[in-house]
């Protein structure tokens, strides 16, 4: 099983891959810089050389680097917009640093302008940003959202209206985060067949690259996005059960993102690899 959880990057690079390693996993997810803000720290290439060697060694399936929660690339002020670009622009430059890795990021709020203008300025953003993901062999991922307020991502149809409106978009996927697409509506602990029948119906399996998996402490379709620790929230441990063992899910890469500290994310990646390993162990 390929899981890994949220790391932080204050100490440097490979001390993230070593704390991943400690915890359990076999990769991981950070913040490609403050998550809350905009700033981010002058690159180290000698300790992202010294990462992905040691990712190479332990054979870490494909490291998930997060873009800041304040990037808003279809908002109603252009002057978020450009900055949101911008950001992400850099953010590409900087992935240089970590080749053939996974950059998610949250496709954003309309803030009134309504759904089909969203849509649109998203998707003119990427026309942008895949050009110089090429460049680190980095795939750029849309996150699947809760669909709260004015949130775009909240329904597989809008996520794939910007797919289609991004010529050359080899190179753009999916994050399905298992917490979101719950409180959007989606059962996928309940009918987990059914909602990866739809996506691939909607978006294709082909785009699908990467999990977050999270429980939720809301009842499905309740638009809240809160998360809870595995088996504790709507979703629970038999749903999980059926996520991560069903045939187009099994083998994709898990990132936790639960209200847990270092020592419940390592007990969450050991009971998770127990249930992966062995369903009788649920």
């Amino acid at each position: 099983m390929i899981i890994g959880c949220f790391l932080t990057s204050s100490r440097g690079f490979c001390h993230m891959g070593r704390e991943a390693l400690r915890l359990g996993g076999n990769t991981f997810q950070f913040f490609s810089r403050n998550p809350r803000g905009s700033r981010a720290k002058a690159l180290d290439w000698t300790d992202a050389e010294a990462l992905n060697r040691l990712c190479a060694e332990n054979h870490f399936g494909p490291l998930l680097i997060h873009a800041p929660y304040t990037l808003n690339v279809c908002s109603a002020k252009p002057e978020t917009r450009q900055f949101g670009l911008d950001t992400m622009m850099d953010d590409m430059e900087r992935l240089r640093a970590t080749p053939g890795n996974l950059y998610n990021f949250h496709p954003g709020s309309h803030t009134g302008q309504g759904t089909e203008a969203g849509i649109a300025q998203i998707a003119e953003a990427l026309k942008r940003i895949l050009p110089e993901a090429v460049k680190s062999n980095t795939t750029v991922l849309l996150e699947t959202m809760a669909g709260k307020g004015s949130e775009i991502g909240g329904r597989f149809e809008e996520l794939a209206e910007i797919i289609a409106r991004v010529p050359g978009n080899a190179n753009l996927g999916v994050c399905l985060d298992t917490c979101h697409i719950h409180d959007a509506g989606y059962d996928i602990g309940g009918h987990t067949d059914d909602v990866v029948r739809e996506f691939d119906r909607v978006i294709g399996l082909d785009r699908l690259k990467a999990i977050h998996i999270n429980d939720s402490m809301n009842p499905l379709g309740n638009h809240k996005d809160r998360h809870a620790k595995i088996g504790e929230g709507h979703i629970g441990l038999a749903g999980f059960s059926a996520i991560i063992h069903h045939d187009a899910l099994r083998n994709l890469p898990y990132y936790l993102e639960t209200p847990c500290d270092l020592d419940g994310y390592a007990r969450e990646m050991a009971l998770l690899r127990r249930m992966w390993a062995d369903p009788a162990s649920l």
